[in-house]
């Protein structure tokens, strides 16, 4: 793999360890809730991660591939900043190619793009809307067309608008929220599935939420798509069990992404994730190594299951 520049190395081993460390610090057995980052949200939505203070450290360098993945093309969704873009990079870092779907940040998509191919992978970027089945099927057609096969699908790509009350949710953004979340997740597995049977050793990956299963008292609809993903999971899993693909899903906690500045107030961002046990959020790389764990071959046993990534809240379910 490609060595990244000293200065780029040193700024995110720097993130890194400043991440790891912040708020640490317990009283009751309960996290000091405090600001550990400046106030700073995003008024364009989605969010863009080269706008983000503390820059999310996606992937920590240095750290050397094992060919976990070598070989294999896999499509995630939301794959530009964030989670899917750790996601991106890991997979590369393993030996996958990979297509990534984002819906308009280009910068983003094109940074992510590059850190691929600092791998030695290859990166196909899809522009468009999820929420729209004529597209996803598209995509997954040309990732197939581009790329020569699919062998990992990662439904990632997510949407959420915070609301103090059920009566401030309308009918356009709750139809917005579920096609974004869920209704993509029907229409690209659809799609896949006819090419996923092609490979001997296949993978669905969809990522939900903690707010899956405790609930949000401002992310209604939000928690409602987590909901319904883990219940598409499991019972996806049992469908597919039969043509060896397993269908797994992530249910991360508080992770420092794009969709925090860009949907939070300032005084939510600041202190975002110092109530969790380990009293700081994730950073996307955190999440993303369970993704590489459910691609592979290591988890071949393993179909229908939830991994919690979630900074040490104890989920049942």
């Amino acid at each position: 793999m490609s060595a990244l520049p000293g200065s780029r190395r040193k700024h995110l081993l720097n993130n890194y360890w400043l991440s790891s460390m912040a708020n640490k610090s317990k009283v009751g057995g309960k996290s000091n809730k405090r600001n550990v980052r400046p106030a700073k949200t995003q008024s364009r939505r989605p969010g863009r991660q080269s706008e983000m203070t503390p820059q999310p450290v996606s992937i920590v360098p240095g750290v050397p591939g094992s060919g976990r993945l070598a070989g294999k093309v896999a499509l995630i969704t939301g794959g530009d900043s964030g989670i899917g873009r750790a996601v991106a990079l890991h997979f590369a870092r393993e030996g996958a190619n990979v297509a990534i779907v984002y819906l308009s940040e280009m910068k983003d998509a094109e940074e992510t793009k590059l850190g691929v191919e600092e791998h030695g992978a290859k990166c196909l970027l899809l522009k468009g809307d999820v929420g729209r089945e004529a597209f996803c099927k598209r995509s997954i057609d040309q990732c197939v067309s581009k790329l020569g096969r699919l062998d990992i699908l990662v439904n990632n790509a997510a949407e959420q608008h915070p609301k103090e009350s059920l009566d401030e949710i309308d009918e356009k953004q709750l139809t917005s929220t579920f096609r974004t979340n869920i209704f993509s997740m029907f229409y690209l597995s659809k799609a896949a599935i006819p090419h996923l049977k092609k490979s001997p050793e296949t993978s669905i990956i969809n990522t939900t939420s903690v707010t899956a299963y405790r609930g949000h008292e401002t992310l209604l609809d939000y928690s409602a798509t987590k909901g319904a993903i883990v219940s598409f999971t499991r019972s996806l899993s049992q469908v597919l069990a039969k043509d060896g693909i397993r269908v797994n899903a992530v249910a991360p906690g508080p992770i420092w992404t794009p969709l925090i500045p860009s949907t939070f107030p300032a005084e939510k961002v600041a202190s975002f994730g110092t109530d969790t046990p380990l009293g700081r959020a994730g950073q996307p790389w955190e999440a993303a190594t369970s993704y590489v764990f459910l691609a592979s071959a290591e988890s071949s046993y393993i179909t229908g299951q939830v991994i919690h990534p979630n900074g040490g809240e104890i989920i049942n379910g």
